[in-house]
């Protein structure tokens, strides 16, 4: 349970940053960051999977970039879900969840690299 708890703070976290950053999207406060979190914690664990299987042959033809459609749908519904959230087009979402993936890649890099001096 610890575990999920930190990934979803590390999430929370990485989409405050990225919001800041990408011009159309906002997060009206942490709290609101911390729904984002679990909303898409759930998403990617339940409807994620079922849109991959749904449309492997248009994945396979663009080789794996459908993924990242995918990943803004995603996004977009998040949007819609958590109130606090906004999202105003496609692009927005679209260049929020690479960033967030980056932004959440790199801090669980420095978590890790500080655990392992410990």
């Amino acid at each position: 349970m610890g575990k999920f708890i930190g990934k979803i703070l590390v999430t929370a976290l990485a989409a405050l940053i990225a919001a800041h950053f990408i011009p159309g999207v906002s997060i009206k406060n942490g709290t609101s960051a911390v729904l984002l979190a679990l909303v898409l914690a759930v998403l990617n664990a339940i409807v994620r999977p079922i849109l991959i299987i749904l449309t492997i042959p248009i994945t396979v033809v663009t080789f794996g970039l459908f993924l990242l459609v995918i990943n803004t749908i995603i996004i977009k519904w998040s949007a819609l879900i958590v109130k606090g959230f906004n999202v105003v087009n496609w692009w927005s979402a679209f260049w929020f969840g690479i960033l967030l993936s980056i932004v959440t890649f790199l801090i669980e890099s420095l978590i890790n690299r500080h655990a392992e001096r410990d």
